[in-house]
């Protein structure tokens, strides 16, 4: 809706333009007329509509033609002012001033026209006889008003009218001559229907009505008034109305017929409270609310968002399989102006047998486009209609701005649900069949995918410790040199190599030293191609010796060359790392079958957890009294507090890269040369822990004293 409304008054000498705006003004006629009146401004808080008017006179005694035709520029709206008792002054509308005004405005954008037949105290009969006859013929007039400014009759009309031919145009919504709706107004009211037929089954119900009226106008409808509007419909059309409920065809007849008997304003409500601008286009602010996204913050759907796409992806799912057929897809996205999604969704997101998106794969395409473009997220929230059916002020509501990550860093906890994963390797090294595994693919599906429906992203969910959360896998292109900030932009890097290949692991050692060594985030090497002959890669170091030196979890092998789908299990570990990156890898062998392996899964268990507590505390207390004697307090709070912190982070980090191996578990008994071995392990960790914590206790004594 406009932010003002600017009328001008043109017309012949001496047919009271000037008097019409005195009189509106001063609430009186004026003893005295200047030639022209002051421009004068209505402020909003006295207009029927709550918008400024400004109201501008011409003279052609005082003003050029010049001066004319940049007033009638700028009209939003021009009131043709002819006199009721002056025949000459009604001719010079059609073969004057309706011809001037044409000429000076643009074809496809006309300025709304109001005849205004002053002095109607003059006369006791009525001009409408010859009026209708221009009104019929000029498609630009709205209305012709008869008036007096000498006993104020219908002053304040006239000028409402004028407002509204701005404000409630009648040209983008009706053809006068086809007496029927524009196309482009059945557009926006069909897109309108979708989004209010809650059930989609098209037809509106008492309570889609309800809220539909509730919606727009704040107010429901009385059962009554849903029955005569519901009548109505049935005496002038067939099908407007079907099990009791109105059909779209209904629906677009009651807005014709609102517009036929002048009640714009009905159908320009429902219009703009849908988003809609006077060229019936949706506003950028509309679809594009603003939202601030600090540096290194993410943006996510939050839990209402989640609902109300579930309620579309419900709404749409009509056989109840829980994957969208490409019918059902083209249905969903009727309410958009063009198809957002390409074939290349199908290999981003979990699909089924039948290559259809499944529910989960239909959540996740959305959290990637929330992640990656989260202003493209608010334009298709906002054309499936999400700030009116969750009755929020935007959009922008749907969505959550992450925290900065380096606080995620400093406090050791993310609150985040998506996390990124950038896959770097050369090529041919397997990584586009490892973005394919993700979604549960094998190689035979992989071989299917046609080369232009390929997609350098996969995200689906994993569960770290009950919860899910997405992981985002992105392909990078093996462009060693040129590596731009938002390919180093990630949560956790995965460098995937060839073991076939004796050259492929040096393209991800020299992308490791380049640009990751000295980095902060989380790294892991995969072995791809597990399945096939292993050689020796022509690099320094091997690939295990290279990630004990840098001190990084050992290549973990890979194959989706399998039957089966492959499993999820590495996935799961890199979510877990991309969480947690602040944790230090404690044990880097992942057999769960060698003694070390055993020796960790027994210090992780509660029992030892508890007994190592306590043997801390018990040494704790019999360094009390000799820490006193040498003046020394120790805070026994704050070293238990300490001390359970560092068991806890152990406890993560031990079920983090024991729990989630790639090697399915051996079994579950131990021969009695691993409980040996293992007992020994187990004495050596105790007294490593007593030594740890005298030292500790002696090195705070000592620092403290000095």
């Amino acid at each position: 809706m406009r932010k003002d409304v600017r009328i001008l008054l043109v017309g012949e000498p001496k047919v009271g333009k000037t008097s019409l705006i005195m009189s509106l003004v001063s609430e009186e006629f004026p003893d005295e007329v200047p030639l022209r009146a002051e421009e004068i401004t209505i402020p909003a808080d006295v207009t029927p509509e709550r918008v400024p008017t400004h109201i501008v006179d011409y003279s052609e005694a005082e003003q050029t033609d010049e001066q004319l035709y940049q007033e009638i520029s700028k009209a939003n709206v021009i009131c043709i002012v002819y006199s009721v008792n002056n025949k000459k002054s009604i001719e010079k509308v059609t073969s004057h001033w309706i011809p001037l005004i044409n000429d000076r405005t643009d074809k496809d954008s006309r300025v709304p026209l109001i005849l205004v037949g002053n002095k109607s105290d003059l006369v006791e009969h009525s001009s409408m006889e010859t009026i209708l006859p221009i009104m019929n013929q000029y498609s630009e007039i709205e209305t012709c008003v008869e008036c007096s400014a000498k006993n104020l009759k219908n002053i304040s009309e006239l000028f409402y009218y004028a407002q509204k031919a701005v404000l409630h145009p009648t040209g983008p919504l009706y053809c006068p001559e086809e007496k029927e709706m524009k196309a482009s107004c059945i557009k926006a009211l069909t897109r309108i229907f979708k989004i209010s037929d809650l059930d989609n089954d098209g037809i509106l119900n008492d309570n889609e009505l309800n809220f539909f009226q509730r919606t727009c106008f704040n107010m429901p409808l009385a059962p009554q008034a849903l029955e005569d509007v519901k009548n109505v419909v049935r005496r002038n059309i067939t099908d407007g109305v079907k099990d009791n409920g109105l059909t779209l065809k209904g629906f677009l007849f009651l807005h014709t017929l609102f517009i036929q008997r002048g009640r714009h304003e009905t159908t320009w409500t429902v219009l703009r409270r849908f988003g809609y601008d006077d060229d019936l286009e949706l506003t950028q602010e509309y679809l594009f609310p603003l939202l601030k996204i600090p540096p290194d913050c993410t943006t996510e759907l939050n839990h209402n968002a989640y609902l109300f796409l579930q309620s579309v992806f419900d709404k749409h799912d009509k056989d109840r399989d829980c994957a969208l057929s490409p019918d059902e897809l083209k249905d969903l996205f009727k309410v958009f102006p063009y198809m957002p999604w390409g074939p290349d969704v199908n290999t981003t997101v979990c699909t089924n047998e039948q290559g259809w998106i499944t529910y989960q794969g239909y959540l996740s395409q959305w959290t990637l486009t929330t992640y990656l473009d989260v202003q493209r997220c608010l334009e298709y929230l906002g054309y499936l209609g999400y700030s009116i059916i969750h009755e929020q002020e935007s959009q922008a509501a749907a969505i959550t701005v992450t925290r900065n990550k380096r606080i995620d860093l400093q406090k050791k906890q993310t609150q985040r649900n998506v996390f990124r994963c950038n896959v770097l390797g050369a090529r041919g090294s397997g990584k586009t069949g490892f973005l394919q595994a993700f979604l549960g693919r094998n190689l035979t599906k992989q071989k299917r995918i046609r080369d232009d429906h390929k997609s350098y992203y996969a995200i689906s969910t994993t569960y770290v410790y009950g919860q899910e959360k997405y992981l985002l896998l992105h392909e990078i292109l093996p462009d060693f040199e040129f590596l731009s900030e938002n390919d180093l932009a990630c949560d956790i890097v995965c460098l995937v190599y060839d073991i076939s290949n004796p050259r492929s692991f040096e393209y991800c050692a020299k992308a490791y030293k380049k640009y990751f060594i000295d980095s902060k985030t989380p790294c892991m090497f995969i072995a791809a191609k597990s399945d096939l002959h292993e050689v020796r890669q022509h690099y320094a170091l091997s690939p295990l010796d290279f990630c004990r030196r840098h001190k990084l979890h050992p290549p973990q092998p890979f194959t989706c060359n399998a039957a089966e789908a492959p499993g999820k299990d590495l996935y799961t570990k890199l979510t877990t790392m991309a969480m947690y990156p602040h944790t230090k890898l404690r044990c880097r062998c992942v057999c769960n079958r060698c003694t070390l392996c055993l020796c960790q899964k027994l210090l992780s268990r509660e029992l030892l957890q508890s007994v190592r507590a306590q043997l801390h505390s018990a040494v704790l207390s019999r360094l009390g009294p000799w820490v006193g004697e040498q003046g020394v307090c120790l805070s026994t709070d704050e070293d238990s507090r300490l001390i359970r912190q560092v068991h806890a982070v152990s406890f993560v980090e031990d079920s983090v890269y024991m729990e989630s191996s790639v090697d399915p578990p051996g079994p579950s008994h131990m021969t009695q040369a691993d409980l040996k071995n293992s007992t020994f392990w187990l004495r050596a960790s105790v007294g490593a822990t007593v030594f740890a914590v005298l030292g500790f206790a002696m090195y705070k004594a000592l620092l403290k004293h000095r």
